[in-house]
């Protein structure tokens, strides 16, 4: 039963992995199929998919969802490496910087191009440099923390994809100065579903948390004060209600 519920936890990055591809790939057949992008002028950036009305809503809606989850992500992936026994500044720099990256997801979804354009791009540029920066952290914190059985493969993958990050986000930066927005566009969709996949791999570090529980023990009465034993991740803390 233990077991399962360990198993469970790496179902969190799955899910943000597998929401946020299909939405973001939602959003571009509806803005194709009413005429809001034009594919014969070239590729669109994604949030030119979600600028126009409706899809405008669900792109936000979809930011707003991958944010939260990427929060929780960040969160627990923290917690972990901490209960690993790293109390580093690069763990600690690791939940700074997934913190704003992620807000910064709902930002850019929020914000639209066509109706704020400057904090639509620092939502956008604060979340994929900073989520870059998150995830080239982790692959530090991967060879630092308490070793685990997946470290010899989680650790190349992981690799691979920051590189394929780094150089992408380089590429499209030069695209974009120099006026290609075609293949600046290209590449902000590989960075995105690169950025997706690193989320998804954390699947084989969360397999291994432990389940943690929160349970209400029998509550005792005295002297007409209810005393609740409520103990959760192993510790018992005493409230009256």
């Amino acid at each position: 039963m233990l077991y399962s519920s360990m198993q469970l936890w790496a179902l969190l990055p799955v899910c943000l992995a597998f929401f946020g591809t299909a939405g973001i790939w939602t959003v571009f057949a509806v803005a194709v199929t009413n005429g809001s992008v034009n594919l014969t002028e070239g590729i669109p950036y994604i949030s030119q998919c979600g600028t126009s009305n409706p899809q405008s809503c669900l792109f936000s809606q979809v930011c707003n969802i991958c944010c939260f989850l990427a929060l929780w992500v960040v969160a627990i992936r923290f917690q972990q490496v901490r209960d690993y026994g790293d109390h580093g500044k690069g763990n600690i720099a690791s939940i700074v910087l997934g913190f704003t990256s992620s807000i910064s997801i709902s930002v850019t979804g929020n914000f639209q191009q066509s109706v704020l354009m400057i904090i639509h791009t620092v939502g956008a540029v604060l979340a994929f440099f900073l989520g870059l920066a998150y995830f080239w952290v982790q692959l530090y914190l991967t060879y630092r923390a308490q070793p685990s059985q997946d470290r010899w493969w989680v650790g190349p993958v992981r690799a691979t994809f920051c590189i394929i990050c780094t150089v992408t986000v380089i590429v499209m930066s030069i695209f974009h100065i120099t006026g290609f927005s075609s293949g600046a566009a290209a590449c902000e969709w590989i960075l995105v579903m690169s950025f997706f996949c690193l989320f998804g791999l954390f699947a084989a570090e969360f397999r291994h948390i432990d389940c943690h529980s929160l349970t209400v023990q029998k509550q005792m009465f005295t002297n007409d004060l209810s005393h609740a034993s409520i103990e959760m991740n192993g510790y018992v803390i005493n409230t009256i209600s």
